[in-house]
């Protein structure tokens, strides 16, 4: 770096405000071969150059764990701070001095100048970092394949759509997550139903439902209960996305971000446990209703009310990969996403009108035989 841009930095690095970030050093690895910017591959787990191919492994340090740890929900409130404050933020490149500006909650980007990885460095010292990183493991190129398997497989989309469908850029991202351990405990209470067939005098069959009380105990763990922290992104197709092999992240390292963008949170640790806790609620009384159906040969279940009772609360913050991507056809954008990890696809597509028309008169005439056949 030049003499004037090292003065630059020096005057910015005094002056930061709560609009300005700067980059970390050890961000950016340098190859040793031809001293271009290496990027995480997802191929090697590693380090690539790719400029002369030259690859790296990511070295762990000393009693470094190998992933994130479960830390206790009730003590969140001492390290978070979800008030990020500002639509837009500058960032000075620390290779070239070049500055930029880039979304409030964009943490990981590539400087347009220069071609460095950056991940920006909050000035607010209190927020809430990483605690680890589900790696890429799918390439570009093969979400690409993935996508175009994908849509053929898709029966209501237009023959023409699947055959001239071509994903544009591919743009790798690691949205912010939030897991969830919890223990849970439930009393339940409700009335479960047993159909009989009786038939009357006139030799006519007619179903009774039979109905019954039920109440009891339910005990169930739950692990990594997933909540994203963005709200940038379609929550339905970001769902469509899992499952993530969670257990499989890493202590967070800024290599593993290298090349890729990051997010920050934009939903706080609060917030996310809320939504996590009525996920686990919906699930533990469907749990509940299965167990009642099992357990009475019921052929129904109404009025099931559940109470439960959380305890052992962790959480972990973690970034996940995913691909972004989208497809033109007929004028109009369609936008799908690709699972970093498992390589599973999540998107829109357009409609055929006669194949949904077809479908509906198949399903009409076969349920018209079924009502004829058990007529007689």
């Amino acid at each position: 770096m030049r003499g004037g841009e090292e003065k630059r930095m020096s005057e910015f690095d005094t002056n930061l405000d709560v609009k300005t970030v700067k980059t970390l050093e050890e961000t950016d690895k340098k190859c040793p071969d031809c001293g271009g910017v290496m990027d995480f591959d997802p191929a090697t787990g590693g380090l690539c150059c790719p400029y002369c191919g030259h690859t790296e492994t990511i070295k762990k340090a000393e009693q470094e764990p190998e992933s994130a740890a479960e830390l206790a929900l009730e003590d969140a409130d001492k390290v978070e701070n979800c008030d990020w404050g500002v639509e837009k933020k500058t960032v000075i490149c620390k290779a070239c001095g070049g500055e930029s500006v880039y979304d409030a909650l964009e943490i990981s980007a590539v400087c347009p100048f220069c071609g460095s990885n950056q991940v920006m460095e909050a000035s607010d010292q209190k927020t809430m970092a990483p605690g680890g990183v589900v790696p890429f493991q799918i390439s570009d190129k093969e979400a690409a394949g993935l996508f175009q398997k994908w849509i053929k497989r898709k029966w209501f989309c237009p023959k023409m759509a699947k055959e001239s469908a071509k994903a544009k850029h591919f743009k790798g991202i690691y949205l912010p997550y939030w897991t969830f351990d919890a223990q849970t405990d439930s009393t339940y209470k409700g009335e479960y139903g047993i159909d009989e067939t009786k038939t009357g005098s006139d030799g006519k069959s007619e179903t009774v439902t039979k109905w019954h009380p039920v109440r009891g105990s339910y005990q169930e763990s739950f692990d990594d209960e997933l909540v994203c922290g963005s709200t940038n992104h379609n929550q339905s197709m970001l769902q469509g996305l899992e499952p993530y092999q969670t257990a499989e992240n890493k202590t967070y390292k800024p290599e593993y971000v290298a090349g890729f963008g990051a997010e920050r949170y934009s939903i706080g640790i609060k917030e996310a446990w809320e939504m996590a806790k009525e996920n686990i609620k919906y699930k533990i009384k469907g749990n509940i209703e299965n167990k009642i159906r099992k357990e009475k040969d019921a052929d129904h279940v109404r009025n099931l009310k559940v109470d439960s009772r959380f305890s052992k609360l962790t959480y972990k913050y973690l970034l996940l990969p995913v691909w972004l991507s989208s497809y033109k056809y007929k004028e109009k954008i369609y936008q799908f996403m690709v699972n970093g990890q498992t390589g599973k696809v999540s998107g829109k597509t357009p409609l055929s009108i006669p194949k949904i028309i077809i479908t509906a008169l198949a399903a009409i005439a076969v349920i018209a035989l079924i009502c004829w056949l058990s007529s007689y």
